[in-house]
């Protein structure tokens, strides 16, 4: 199984998912971490400014068809905060989705693989 957590810097949830500078991802065997690795997050679209024709990115099929890609392989994802429309699109690929109130990535990770991890569903935007 392979999680993602939405990260700045590795160490802390993003509070925007699609922001994130990348994403933490966590390979668990028999229910431990096996390897930590940080993908950085190359779709700079969602980033404020940096894509000029962002109405063009955005009519081309999914407007997070680059998130799903580096996501791809990955079972579950965790952020602090996520746009509704990347939340229906990450369901609608099979991955569970959590979006929670807790700030380090391997409390939450930890807490996921306890099955104590909670969704709040008011954190979505």
């Amino acid at each position: 199984m392979k999680i993602a957590v939405a990260s700045d810097d590795g160490k802390t949830l993003s509070m925007h998912f699609g922001r994130a500078k990348g994403f933490v991802i966590a390979e668990i065997e028999n229910n431990e971490i096996k390897s930590i690795n940080f993908v950085p997050n190359s779709d700079p679209c969602h980033e404020h400014g940096n894509c000029e024709h962002h109405g063009e990115h955005h009519s081309r099929g999914s407007k997070h068809q680059r998130i799903l890609q580096i996501l791809e392989g990955v079972d579950v994802v965790i952020s602090g905060g996520m746009g509704a429309h990347i939340y229906e699109e990450l369901k609608a690929a099979g991955k569970q989705v959590y979006v929670t109130d807790r700030t380090d990535v391997m409390e939450s990770i930890k807490l996921f693989l306890e099955g104590k991890l909670t969704h709040i569903e008011e954190l979505l935007h």
